[in-house]
């Protein structure tokens, strides 16, 4: 027995898929489209009016012969599966967001692949997905269909036009002020995201990074030391400064930092919301405002510099890589290795960083910078950020799913893995302490924060121009060895009066060659915290070079 399938002409057809994807998996821009025109019923109607006109233009001048079932199909799949992450998080699928989603690892991906998630994709992709290859699509003869089709697509154009023109200032003002709303539009802002994202890796991708800092020189003092010189700059991954104990937050999440007195800095902002833009951007001679993907790619960047000053610069990774900061300098990728204690399902817990750490201290010949790039706070699985033990905050979360666990579980979640970071960098603090053969410091920070339900937000990864401090407020933490501070005679009480200084990444680049003293054209001592609190000779010294 055969079965029946219906037959459907293609502008019929692309009248129903049309009005599918604008009004199916479009919960996140319809729910700000009445927040946004609320006020203006007749305004938003005619908004819907003129986008449905739009889509079913573009839909029903795509429907040609052999293109338009795979054409549709892949709408519907694209706009289920950005819409489920926009409803379930409250992102943006921008260009950021393609990026990130191109940089996550298999075991990353594993975590978002969730049974809602599943589900979601079966009620909004796959079945109207199946309806639409089960249909029979007629089509005209070539000469007819254009026809038939323009005698279509153009009367909705200049109606759409017409609907714009009459409301071109309620429309212009709304657009301007919330820039949210059309980047919530699916799919069509995934798919121009996702272009955008193509063009510019075709354009980057010839870059050739330019020599930087070729003239980087260590002070006598450094370069002469008895002792080697070992600063260990950790990056942390999705900590937000909110949840820091250290920082004031009402739950002691940084107990053992406390207790090694570290210098803490309580107002420090990111250059992202991803670690995609973050890392590199603090690693480039680029503040935020300057910065791009293309001019970080174009130049060396701080590692560089560091090995050009004659140090030693390695890069050990617990995250999802360097983001090309570290494609010139020694890298090892730890989740790759067989340390089974820490590490299960392609992901490794922190402490593999503190093991990683105490071989390359024990290799140390000569002065070096020895670079930690945290797992951290990275969710949504933030149970399995930290072992049993830490489990300090209950109940917490134990899925990836937010829909399974009130707030105040992920919270609790969250607040384990602040707390296990903390542990871990008291540990690397221990142990660099017991090495008094070395002068060492330590330097860390996190690259963004994170949104755990404020207005609705999760994760990470907003536009900076929308993100919530939550996402962009860091926190920031100095340690010194009494043999590193000895030997550039650092001023501890002049660090500690530094800790409420408005301060961000912008400070990285410049901070890390202040305190392995490197002389350099691009080294601003303006932008290097401890510069202040480093005896007058030396400060004077490095001043000296870029005037």
């Amino acid at each position: 027995m055969r079965l029946h399938r219906p037959a459907l002409g293609s502008i019929t057809l692309s009248a129903l898929v049309a009005a599918w994807l604008l009004f199916g998996p479009n919960l996140s821009f319809w729910s700000r489209g009445l927040e946004y025109f609320g006020r203006y019923p007749l305004t938003l109607a005619a908004f819907a009016a003129g986008l449905y006109l739009l889509f079913f233009a573009a839909l029903t001048t795509l429907s040609v012969k052999y293109l338009t079932k795979p054409l549709f199909i892949a709408l519907i799949l694209i706009a289920a599966a950005a819409s489920f992450y926009m409803d379930t998080f409250g992102i943006l699928v921008d260009r950021q967001m393609i990026q990130n989603v191109m940089l996550t690892t298999p075991a990353e991906a594993r975590h978002l692949i969730t049974p809602d998630y599943v589900l979601h994709m079966i009620l909004f992709g796959l079945l109207p997905a199946g309806l639409v290859a089960l249909v029979r699509v007629r089509h005209r003869d070539f000469g007819a269909k254009v026809l038939r089709n323009a005698g279509m697509v153009l009367p909705a154009l200049a109606l759409a036009l017409g609907i714009v023109a009459l409301n071109y200032q309620s429309f212009a003002g709304t657009f301007r002020a919330h820039r949210d709303l059309m980047g919530s539009l699916n799919p069509a802002a995934p798919i121009a995201s996702a272009v955008h994202y193509a063009a510019r890796r075709l354009q980057e991708r010839d870059i050739v990074a330019a020599p930087l800092g070729l003239d980087a020189r260590q002070s006598d003092r450094i370069a002469h030391s008895a002792r080697p010189v070992v600063t260990v700059l950790v990056v942390g991954e999705t900590a937000r400064a909110q949840n820091f104990g250290l920082n004031g937050y009402s739950r002691d999440t940084t107990p053992e930092l406390r207790e090694r007195q570290v210098a803490n800095f309580t107002d420090v902002s990111s250059c992202g919301t991803s670690t995609a833009v973050s890392v590199p951007c603090m690693f480039s001679v680029y503040p935020r405002k300057a910065y791009s993907e293309a001019k970080a790619l174009a130049s060396e960047n701080l590692v560089d510099i560091l090995t050009h000053s004659g140090q030693d610069v390695r890069w050990y990774d617990n995250d999802t890589g360097s983001m090309q900061v570290a494609d010139r300098i020694p890298y090892e990728f730890l989740p790759a290795g067989n340390d089974t204690a820490s590490c299960s399902g392609g992901e490794c817990h922190d402490d593999i960083l503190v093991k990683r750490l105490d071989k390359a201290l024990d290799a140390v010949k000569g002065n070096s910078v020895i670079v930690l790039h945290q797992l951290g706070s990275h969710g949504p699985a933030y149970f399995e950020r930290y072992p049993p033990e830490f489990e300090r905050f209950r109940p917490a979360c134990h899925s990836q799913e937010f829909s399974d666990c009130t707030r105040d579980e992920i919270v609790n979640a969250y607040d384990n893995t602040i707390l296990y970071t903390d542990h871990v960098l008291s540990q690397m603090i221990d142990h660099l302490a017991a090495r008094t053969d070395l002068a060492t410091n330590l330097f860390y920070l996190s690259d963004h924060g994170e949104s755990l339900g404020e207005n609705g937000l999760y994760l990470h990864g907003a536009p900076y121009f929308l993100a919530p401090e939550t996402q962009t407020h860091v926190p920031m933490i100095a340690w010194f060895s009494p043999g590193y501070g000895d030997l550039v005679s650092l001023d501890r009480a002049c660090v500690a009066d530094l800790s409420d200084a408005e301060l961000s990444q912008d400070n990285v680049f410049h901070t890390m060659l202040g305190m392995s003293e490197v002389s350099t054209a691009v080294y601003e001592p303006g932008l290097d915290i401890f510069a202040p609190c480093r005896n007058a000779q030396v400060a004077e010294a490095h001043r000296g070079v870029v005037r």
